[in-house]
C-alpha cells in the first residue's frame, strides 16, 4: 500500500513519500539521516549548517497515534508553534507528536487527509523555527 500526500500539484495528483523527500531536498538546504538501525524507514531531515531536525518521516502503527488498527501509516513530524498545535490537532490528519515533544512538534498523516498547502506551510514553519539565529536574522534583514 502506497501512502501519498498532495504537495504542489496543479493536476490534483497525490504526492508519494519519495516525491515529498525530493521536494524537501530541492526546496531546503537540508541533509538526510537515518539514525535508528531498528527503524530504517525513519528519515530525519536536518539543516546543513546547524544539524537541527526540521522534519522526521516515519511509518508507525495506527494504534500508536490513537487510531484503530495496527496497519502502518506514514507520517511526518514538524516543529510547530505551540499556539497552532491545539487547533491543528482538532483537524483530520493531525496527531500529538510521535517520538518528539508534544508541546512543540506535531505529527501529520501522509495519507492525503492534510492539504498540500497546509503541509508546505508547516514544513516551511518548521524549517524556519529550527534555523540558526544567524539564518533567521539574515532572512529578516533581506526583506528590508
Amino acid at each position: 500500500m502506497e501512502t501519498k500526500i498532495e504537495i504542489g500539484s496543479c493536476r490534483g495528483e497525490v504526492m508519494k513519500r519519495a516525491e515529498l523527500e525530493s521536494f524537501i531536498m530541492e526546496t531546503y538546504n537540508a541533509e538526510t539521516d537515518y539514525p535508528w538501525l531498528k527503524y530504517p524507514n525513519y528519515e530525519v531531515f536536518r539543516h546543513c549548517n546547524n544539524r537541527k531536525w526540521f522534519a522526521l518521516i516515519m511509518d508507525v502503527p495506527k494504534n500508536k497515534l490513537g487510531l484503530q488498527g495496527e496497519e502502518m501509516l506514514e507520517v511526518v513530524d514538524f516543529k510547530c508553534d505551540p499556539i497552532l498545535i491545539g487547533t491543528l490537532r482538532e483537524e483530520p490528519g493531525f496527531f500529538p507528536a510521535y517520538h518528539m515533544s508534544k508541546d512543540s512538534w506535531i505529527t501529520v498523516a501522509l495519507d492525503g487527509s492534510v492539504s498540500d498547502d497546509k503541509t508546505k506551510m508547516l514544513l516551511d514553519m518548521s524549517y524556519e523555527a529550527t534555523a540558526s539565529k544567524t539564518h533567521k536574522k539574515n532572512a529578516d534583514n533581506s526583506s528590508l
